[in-house]
């Protein structure tokens, strides 16, 4: 506990997909997505983390693997064990979807289209400033309607660089100043306390590697809403908001 407010019931991952950089755009994947999932602390401490763990014990009998969407998708790194036995295969994605629908978490995004960005806007703005505003506005309205008014409350973020956090940092700092509030909606961030905390992906925080595995798919929906996308199938009961821009 602080000196002024409790710690809040919930905790917050954070993790992005794509760059969110606007002077070469991938034309294969144009688009920039940030997640959000927002779990409660007594849920991730005595279901989360250990049915996770279980998993990995299961399928590499340890569990210092990090279960990363890029890796799985190109079946690298840990993941070759997916190559060749079709079995096993089944049963890594069938488990792990398994763990991604039974997880308690609301997941609140922002999906960016980069080329309608640049499009409609002479100057745009950093497409993640954009979304990390958006995620914060629809993250308070949901820890307020869940009574953490008042508390702090927590948002994990994986490290990308002594640089990068800084930035970062300071752009979160400022959206809970209330001095990043534009257009007609005014949102008073202050009613609570947010702490921005950077992890290194050594960590092998469980919550980082949820909203890892929840970015991707969330924005592949808003570019191909008509391709399969099983992942994305997954998780749709938990999205508490997904604000696709422009």
């Amino acid at each position: 506990m602080t000196d002024a407010f409790p710690y809040s019931d919930y905790t917050v991952f954070a993790d992005e997909s794509g760059d969110h950089g606007l002077d070469k755009i991938d034309p294969e994947f144009p688009m920039f997505a940030l997640s959000f999932c927002m779990i409660e602390k007594a849920e991730y401490v005595g279901k989360v983390v250990p049915a996770f763990q279980q998993f990995k014990f299961d399928f590499w009998g340890h569990d210092g693997v990090v279960l990363h969407e890029h890796e799985i998708r190109k079946r690298k790194g840990p993941f070759t064990l997916l190559l060749t036995n079709p079995d096993l295969r089944a049963s890594f994605y069938d488990r792990l979807n398994g763990l991604m629908a039974d997880t308690p978490m609301s997941i609140v995004a922002s999906v960016i289209d980069k080329v309608k960005l640049k499009a409609k806007y002479a100057h745009p703005s950093n497409p993640y400033e954009i979304a990390l505003l958006f995620c914060m506005e629809r993250l308070l309205e949901q820890l307020l309607a869940k009574g953490q008014a008042e508390r702090v409350v927590h948002v994990l973020f994986e490290s990308r660089g002594k640089q990068e956090d800084a930035d970062l940092e300071l752009e979160f700092r400022r959206i809970c100043a209330n001095q990043r509030n534009w257009g007609w909606k005014q949102t008073d961030f202050t009613q609570m306390r947010f702490e921005p905390i950077f992890i290194k992906k050594a960590a092998n925080s469980t919550g980082l590697q949820l909203s890892d595995l929840t970015a991707r798919p969330i924005a592949l929906h808003y570019m191909r809403p008509d391709q399969a996308n099983r992942a994305y199938e997954t998780i749709t009961t938990k999205l508490g908001g997904v604000k696709c821009f422009p």
